[in-house]
């Protein structure tokens, strides 16, 4: 049984890893020559991250070896092995767990950290190795130059201010708890992602229609139903915080997940009026393109917006701003056009050849698409905005569940908040 409290008893006794047993030992050079398509895990790297102690095995490499080889032998993990990054990026943290397949490797950037588990539990270890303070000093480390690097005796001398062991047992049991919300969070966050895509996918190209719609969907030339409003290019530099009037500069587009704009409610960059110039007002309804993108993902990326506030919005720097006709593109349908196969492929196909792949007025309308009547067109849009809806509902829960996993972690780990762990019986 555990009881929390705020007053520090004690301080915890600082120790290094190799006082807590740690036998260290790294990876092998030269396991290229195992690489496989298949076969056993080989753990790099790219597979830690500072966000997370979880190894990242989204993108596994694999090595065919001889499991009784001597350097497999020695750099074979096991459960509750602690890894750290030692080369250029150092001191990303991982941990072994049982998630992770039997055997698996490491290469020649890692170290491992194996400990006496009578004097110290990997997990308590491996989540204080990760928090603020210790990788503070990991990055000032490596920004130091791009040749920065530990040996294994530095990592062996790692300190950690560390409790008795039942309660480093509770501590890592409290964490472990937070992560697992926070992996089942993420889990169906992209659970729903992939049922939205699915839903954009039947229902943009009419491959699902909707009950109660069976009009043939008709051909629609764009450039004959859109007109530009007037942008006005302005540096980060030229913004501010204070001004009245909003301003929705590309990178804004780019780095948004969600395709519609409240902007009467949402925080923005502002402009003074004077810098403004003759650049139009944005009204709902319009559609705002990103000009251009360095990667095919952001072709096309766009936003509608769905309200304004009565000091203005103005399109800015690397956009293209159009108003649809109504009667042709209903509102809250714009926004999912960027997702229709064939509006895509067209402006891809466009831009196929330039050095930065762009989005032009004269791209946007020349391209012809199939579009249902306006009555069906809000249908769709509402099922999706739904979705969407879903989705950030569900990211505001997993922004939450990292800010608590975040605060337990610079409570727990710094002796501000202990657990007090009943003897047993």
């Amino acid at each position: 049984m555990m009881e929390t409290n705020t007053a520090s008893d004690l301080a915890w006794p600082e120790k290094s890893l190799a006082q807590l047993g740690a036998r260290v030992t790294s990876g092998s050079r030269g396991w290229a020559k195992y690489y496989s398509d298949h076969g056993d895990l080989f753990v790099r790297i790219t597979n830690l991250r500072r966000t997370s102690t979880r190894l990242d095995l989204d993108s596994p490499r694999y090595v065919q070896v001889d499991p009784d080889d001597a350097e497999a032998r020695r750099t074979r993990l096991r459960p509750g092995d602690i890894l750290v990054s030692i080369t250029a990026d150092i001191g990303i943290i991982g941990l072994v767990d049982e998630t992770v397949p039997d055997p698996a490797y490491i290469n020649q950037h890692i170290a491992r950290v194996r400990l006496d588990p009578k004097l110290a539990d990997s997990r308590f270890i491996s989540y204080f190795l990760a928090s603020w303070a210790p990788q503070r000093r990991f990055v000032g480390a490596t920004d130091q130059g791009a040749k920065a690097g530990m040996n294994l005796t530095a990592v062996a001398n790692l300190a950690a201010s560390v409790p008795p062991l039942a309660e480093q047992v509770a501590i890592a049991d409290a964490l472990d708890t937070a992560v697992a919300q926070i992996e089942a969070l993420e889990r169906l966050i992209a659970k729903k992602r992939n049922i939205k895509q699915g839903l954009m996918q039947q229902l943009l190209t009419g491959q699902t229609r909707l009950p109660g719609f069976d009009a043939r969907w008709r051909e629609a030339l764009l450039g004959e139903h859109v007109s530009y409003i007037r942008t006005v290019a302005l540096s980060r530099d030229q913004l501010d915080q204070e001004s009245p009037l909003r301003y929705l500069h590309y990178g804004d587009i780019h780095t948004r997940s969600d395709v519609h704009l409240n902007a009467a409610a949402e925080s923005m960059p502002r402009a003074r009026a004077g810098l403004a110039g003759r650049a139009g007002r944005l009204l709902p309804g319009d559609l705002v393109f990103a000009d251009a993108s360095e990667d095919p993902a952001g072709v096309g990326k766009s936003l509608e917006i769905s309200a304004v506030p009565p000091e203005g919005v103005v399109p800015g720097l690397h956009t293209i701003a159009a108003r649809f006709d109504k009667r042709v593109l209903a509102d809250g349908f714009k926004a999912y056009l960027q997702f229709i196969p064939a509006f895509r492929e067209s402006l891809l196909r466009l831009a196929a050849g330039t050095k930065v792949l762009a989005t032009t007025r004269s791209y946007i309308s020349s391209i012809r698409l199939l579009v249902p009547d306006i009555e069906e067109q809000r249908a769709i849009a509402a099922i999706l905005a739904d979705a969407d809806a879903e989705v950030t509902a569900l990211e505001r829960r997993l922004k939450s569940a990292r800010s608590i996993k975040t605060g337990m972690m610079q409570e727990l780990l710094t002796n501000r908040t202990r657990l007090r762990v009943e003897a047993a019986s």
